[in-house]
């Protein structure tokens, strides 16, 4: 009997590999998109417009618009000359961040007296100007505490703990493993039993030696060794190219990568009964995509969803992979601080091949 399960995942390799195309289609995908995410998939504001409206002119005013110039986030400083051509450059989304500095400012500073400054903000792109406006209230504050370093009794320093510089590839690739990962061993595990519907090849392996149960199980082995082959590139592209730190095991990375490929598995062959030709088993993958993607936590926190998503997003497992490859990547977690998340893993790949498979039964005539 597990000959022939042998036999069966040989046969779905073989499909899987047969030409050039499928071959390149399986690879190239991810070559890409580890060349273009880290680059692209960025939340760090770098290289934007900022325009400042200089009414004192002094040497404090002049020395802090040099510092911000001086920061990579504002390398272009537009000199505003009047409040008209202030509006005029937020108004046509010339900068993305304005500040008027007033006609007392020097003054005030170099008598000691508090002074304010004004922030303009375009909020038609909310999320890249917020983050502008953070980074240039760190170079005012930094410029202030040191001119009232006298006066101030203490002040606060911050230190990031797992990623001391910011670095946003270091956030990215991690979820970079589960994304591709995910993307790969559901289309490969979906379209599995669509295509022998498709080609009319159904029937033939029904008839076959071998029981429901391990066709289900050569259908599901390639999607497994399909995700350990793209997670295992992305993560030693992540480490070696990019120098990604990597903390904790090996081999809790590739056991954990088995247990999401498994609960991916039962919603691939779920989608794939459900599907009769591989359009349709292409459009179930893609509706499971998205909304699997926007639930990880990827995107925007969990907590910040409504309850009722957040309740959704438990059942979601690329929530718990992403937390699990982060915390193996960065925090140097161990089999102990991975299993509250592997868990849920498990239970889900438990229910999702339960109904794939009873299904699979209803659809053959076995049940």
């Amino acid at each position: 009997m597990w000959y022939r399960l042998y036999t069966l995942v040989r046969k779905e390799l073989a499909a899987l590999l047969r030409n050039p195309q499928s071959r390149g289609l399986l690879i190239v995908p991810v070559l890409l998109q580890l060349a273009l995410f880290p680059f692209a998939a960025t939340l760090e504001v770098r290289n934007s417009h900022l325009a400042v409206f200089n009414q004192d002119g002094g040497a404090a005013s002049i020395e802090l618009v040099e510092r911000l110039a001086a920061t990579r986030a504002f390398p272009y400083i537009e000199m505003a000359r009047s409040d008209a051509e202030l509006a005029r450059l937020i108004d046509r989304q010339e900068v993305l961040l304005a500040i008027r500095i007033p006609r007392d400012f020097s003054r005030r500073l170099a008598a000691g007296r508090g002074v304010s400054l004004q922030a303009i903000i375009d909020g038609r792109r909310s999320n890249s100007a917020q983050i502008a406006y953070g980074y240039a209230g760190e170079v005012v504050r930094d410029f202030t505490r040191e001119r009232y370093a006298g006066t101030v009794p203490a002040t606060l320093v911050t230190r990031h703990l797992y990623n001391p510089n910011l670095d946003y590839r270091w956030f990215v690739l991690p979820s970079l493993v589960a994304i591709i990962t995910t993307i790969g061993c559901l289309m490969v595990t979906a379209l599995s039993l669509a295509r022998e519907k498709e080609e009319g090849t159904f029937e033939q392996l029904l008839v076959t030696p071998l029981t429901p149960a391990f066709i289900m199980a050569g259908k599901a082995v390639p999607g497994v060794l399909v995700a350990l082959v793209q997670g295992g590139i992305i993560a030693l592209a992540a480490v070696w190219v990019y120098r990604v730190p990597f903390t904790g095991p090996v081999w809790l990375l590739l056991a954990s990568m088995i247990a999401y490929g498994l609960s991916l598995i039962g919603f691939g062959l779920l989608i794939s009964a459900l599907s009769s030709n591989q359009q349709q088993a292409f459009l179930g993958s893609f509706a499971f995509m998205s909304p699997a993607v926007i639930l990880s936590g990827y995107m925007a926190p969990v907590e910040n969803m409504p309850p009722v998503l957040r309740a959704l997003s438990a059942i979601d497992p690329l929530r718990h992979f992403i937390v699990i490859v982060k915390g193996i990547f960065l925090k140097g977690y161990g089999a102990g601080d991975v299993w509250p998340h592997a868990w849920p893993l498990l239970a889900i790949a438990a229910v999702t091949l339960g109904c794939a498979y009873l299904l699979f039964l209803r659809r053959s005539g076995s049940l």
